[in-house]
């Protein structure tokens, strides 16, 4: 028998992930950053979840994205930090909401606007392809389909790109309402709350 001998972690630096391991370049297979739903379960969120506690979870969690389902388990849309925070709270307060009272289904991105690409046209690309499809849409995200299953397969995430590239990722998105709105009018702070009402009730 083999004694074994305990010592401190004292000069043990780095947890490892399992990423750690699989070296990938731009040219890699897009299905390297894949996250696969028949390997992974998907991070889900109750439609009806109010949206600070939404953001407390996600935030404690260091999670950026979550699928939003409905009663049946079934994909009704998608929420992030960024449809999370303040601002957007701010204009559902503005519009009479009791900000208590607003929930993930408020703020959320619905399955309708989700954009979406097929696995077997992912299978033949590169990461390099998948990121740049990313930055012309200017979505942060994508959900994965098969369709002749017809299932909702995965997600890819420019963030996890970034992570495993180790290269920042920049994203513009398209500009919304609200962003139009502060470019016509020379505002380059945070809405007040009358601009921001006079902003959503043009």
């Amino acid at each position: 028998m083999k004694k074994i001998h305990l010592m401190s972690l004292d000069n043990v630096e780095h947890l490892v992930q399992p990423e750690d391991f699989n070296e990938i370049t731009s040219n890699s297979p897009a299905l390297t950053i894949f996250t696969d739903f028949k390997k992974h379960l998907p991070l889900v969120i109750e439609a009806d979840t109010p949206a600070i506690q939404a953001d407390y979870m996600m935030k404690k969690a260091h999670v950026r994205l979550k699928l939003v389902v409905d009663e049946n388990n079934e994909l009704i849309g998608t929420i992030s930090l960024q449809e999370l925070n303040g601002q957007h709270i701010q204009i559902l307060q503005n519009q009479g909401m009791d900000r208590e009272a607003i929930n993930v289904r408020d703020l959320m991105i619905p399955r309708s606007q989700q954009k979406v690409v097929n696995y077997q046209q992912l299978a033949d690309a590169t990461i390099g392809d998948v990121l740049d499809a990313l930055q012309t849409n200017g979505t942060l995200h994508c959900l994965v389909v098969d369709t002749d299953q017809h299932q909702i397969r995965g997600i890819i995430s420019a963030s996890d790109i970034a992570r495993r590239l180790h290269i920042p990722v920049e994203i513009s998105a398209p500009a919304t309402f609200v962003d139009i709105f502060k470019a016509v009018n020379g505002i380059d702070r945070p809405f007040s709350p009358s601009e921001q009402f006079h902003a959503v009730n043009i």
